[in-house]
Parts: structure tokens; C-alpha cells; sequence
């Protein structure tokens, strides 16, 4: 992990005001792991430029806290949510993304570029898609 930590990863505001414990078990840290390595560092690596975290491992009690779907990636450590900070930058990030032919499972506009979804799991589909 070159630009990113396990703390950023697993920290949730959401879970805090609720009293959520959202402590990460060893798989799901091996998990984040892999996301990072593979996905999220080369990316940060070819952007330049601070990426941020906005949600990434969730328990159960938390992904249900804030509306996750009930198999969501978030809860294996496999997908965090991101953003570079605008729209603009985030429609950017998306393209950069696509273009690196990085081995993400999922790559998700979410609202219009408001944040984007990204995920490392075992299938790798390399999915590219909006969610509106």
C-alpha cells in the first residue's frame, strides 16, 4: 500500500455516529489488500493526484446502515467508492481508468460521476457501467 491505508479504507463516519463496530477481519483486510495493489494504487499512481475514499469495507450492520445491497463487495473488502473531487474530474478518472486496462471486477459511474465504484475480486469481469 503506497497511497492508501487500511484505516481510510475501513473508516465510516455512518458506523461511528451509530456505534457500529466496523472492525475488519483478516481475510477482509487481505482483501483490501489486493484492491489496493492491484487497482487503487496504479490508478492513484497514473492519476498524479490525491484520490479519496468516500466508503470502502462496510460490516453488515453498516452496508445495511446505509442502504448497500445485500451482496455488496464493500462487505468482502473487495470495492471502494472514490472520487478526485468534482464531476469533472471524476468523468476523467473513469476514462483513465478504462483506458490503464487495470484487472477491476467492477468499474461503476455512480450518479452522474459523483463518486465511482471500484472493485477487485476473484471474477475480474473488467464490468464498465452508470448507475443513475
Amino acid at each position: 500500500m503506497k497511497y492508501f491505508t487500511i484505516e481510510e479504507l475501513t473508516r465510516s463516519t455512518t458506523a461511528r455516529l451509530r456505534g457500529i463496530d466496523n472492525t475488519p477481519s483478516q481475510q477482509v483486510i487481505d482483501n483490501l489488500n489486493a484492491l489496493v495493489d492491484n487497482v487503487l494504487d496504479p490508478l492513484r499512481e497514473a492519476w498524479g493526484k490525491t484520490l479519496h475514499v468516500n466508503s470502502g469495507y462496510r460490516c453488515r450492520a453498516l452496508n445495511k446502515a446505509v442502504g448497500g445491497v445485500p451482496a455488496s463487495q464493500h462487505m468482502r473488502g473487495e470495492a471502494a467508492d472514490i472520487t478526485a473531487g468534482s464531476k469533472d474530474a471524476n468523468r476523467e478518472l473513469y476514462s483513465l481508468l478504462k483506458r490503464l486496462n487495470l484487472p477491476v471486477d467492477q468499474a461503476i459511474n455512480e450518479k452522474d460521476f459523483s463518486w465511482i465504484h471500484v472493485s477487485y475480486g476473484p471474477r475480474h469481469r473488467r464490468h464498465f457501467f452508470a448507475i443513475r
